[in-house]
């Protein structure tokens, strides 16, 4: 509850919000589930090379490969790959920000269709365990407006299964 009270918080600080005060009332979110809050393995990946990682509206923008979660769900194993936002570690306070930019069945359904974002931080990282919590996933900028360029999430962090978690898809009207 209070990471989403703080998320809908930051579009009305921001100058350049895609979304105006009186839209706010229309994101969504799945009901909160302890289950969906996951202690991963983590696997640093080392000797990693920048790459870009193309975005919805034709740009590109670098990063570089951080390490993978390994984690259970519904009895299945699954991997996601962690990212750092180059231009983001040059800002300070942001040098601890990890990406984790997914898709997932519900996308185009229930959820966005452009995939969804997770923030972690390497604070959290204790004994190569972080928590990955799903509850906690939101949409990108592109998802509420034209105009702002959204890391397409990679083919490695595509999930084949549904996450029924964190933010729904963005419809202008109450279900």
């Amino acid at each position: 509850a209070e990471f989403r009270k703080s998320y809908i918080a930051q579009f009305s600080n921001k100058e350049h919000s895609p979304l105006k005060e009186n839209e706010l009332e229309f994101i969504q979110f799945f009901e909160g589930r302890e289950e969906m809050k996951i202690l991963c393995e983590f696997e640093r990946t080392d000797e990693e090379k920048p790459f870009k990682i193309p975005t919805y509206n034709g740009k590109t923008h670098d990063y570089i490969k951080f390490g993978n979660l390994h984690f259970e769900l519904n009895g299945q194993k699954f991997q996601l790959s962690v990212y750092q936002i180059l231009w983001l570690q040059r800002i300070p306070g942001n040098q601890n920000h990890l990406f984790v930019p997914f898709k997932d069945f519900t996308n185009g359904e229930t959820t966005y269709g452009g995939g969804r974002y997770i923030d972690l931080s390497m604070l959290d990282l204790k004994d190569n365990k972080i928590v990955l919590d799903f509850n906690k996933c939101y949409n990108p900028y592109c998802a509420y407006s034209d105009g702002f360029s959204c890391p397409i999430p990679p083919p490695e962090n595509h999930l084949p299964i549904e996450i029924n978690a964190g933010e729904r898809a963005f419809i202008k009207q109450k279900d």
